[in-house]
Formats: C-alpha cells, structure tokens, sequence
C-alpha cells in the first residue's frame, strides 16, 4: 500500500484542475500544465482534491500509484507557487550573466560558455557568482541546473567549480612533500 499514494493532492485556491480521461490539466496563476496519468491507475475529483488510486492489484499498477500522485502534485505546486533551483560558483575569476535570451559562465577556460535560456525558464544572476533557475516545470528546472553545473562540476581538492547552493562538497587533501 503506498504511503503517498493514498492522501489526496489538495488544490489550492486560485487554482482550476480538471480531469479528462487520463490526462490531468490544471491552470493557475503561474501559467498552465497538464500531466498523462499511467493506464495502471486512475483519477477523480473529490472534495479533499484530486485523489489518485491504483486500477487493480498488480506490482506495475502499485508502483505507477506513488509516482502519478507525486507527479500531479507537482504540477498543482508548478502553477501555483512555481520551483526554485540556486546555484553556486566558487573560483577565482569564474562568475555568470545573463545577456539576453543566453547565460554567460566565465569558468575558467579559454572562451565564456554561453548557455542558451530554454523557454519556460527564468535564470537570474543577482551576484556574479550566483544563478537563480525558476520555472513551473520541476523537471525543466532541475535538467537546466544540472547541466549548467555539468559545465564545470565541483572539485574535491579546491572545491572550484558550479555547485547547488545546499550542497556540500567533501574535500581530500593534496599531495604531501
């Protein structure tokens, strides 16, 4: 029995869900996302929001019960409030900008990376050695965060490089006379 799976996913005010068939839709004041539910399970409206329950016994269908709930939940969270991803950068000379629709990352090598802006996502830079990556969509937020950092991943010897704001790098210590 799914933990998760088992308590409804409330909507907030301000924000319209709307079932049809498989497909969930729902629209606030973010913007708008919709979500294909699993064939192995099913949605309905309720009065404590939208609840989310497995077709039959199966191991496929209790597996995809947790997950599709997850999912719908974050899409109600998207529009209603939005996600947040920060980013770090630690080395001498490395520092960003946003110019235009591109993300200039000086780290360290011998031309700038620019990363283009996808759509849907708002990338801000308010110190040089700061990024601040917001969007509704967890998943565009979270893949433009990683490859950002992908760029010039932490070292465990200095520690130069893009990290999260929350993580924490394990140094080693260097090579003794």
């Amino acid at each position: 029995m799914s933990r998760i799976g088992k308590k409804p996913v409330p909507v907030p005010s301000g924000v319209t869900a709307s079932i049809d068939g498989q497909t969930v839709s729902v629209k606030g004041p973010k913007g708008e996302l919709s979500f294909v539910l699993n064939d192995n399970v099913l949605a309905e409206m309720t009065d404590d929001g939208i609840k989310v329950d497995p077709r039959g016994t199966s191991k496929k269908a209790r597996s995809m019960w947790g997950m599709s709930r997850t999912m719908v939940q974050n899409i109600i969270t998207g529009v209603s409030s939005g996600f947040v991803k920060q980013l770090a950068i630690t080395g001498v000379g490395y520092r960003a900008q946003v110019q235009g629709q591109n993300l200039q990352l000086a780290l360290g090598f011998s031309h700038d990376v620019v990363y283009p802006i996808p759509t849907g996502i708002d990338i801000k830079c308010p110190k040089p050695t700061e990024i601040v990556i917001s969007g509704i969509d967890k998943q565009t937020v979270g893949q433009v965060a990683a490859e950002i950092r992908e760029f010039r991943s932490p070292e465990p010897y200095k520690g130069k490089g893009v990290r999260y704001a929350d993580e924490f790098i394990v140094r080693k210590e260097g090579k003794k006379k």
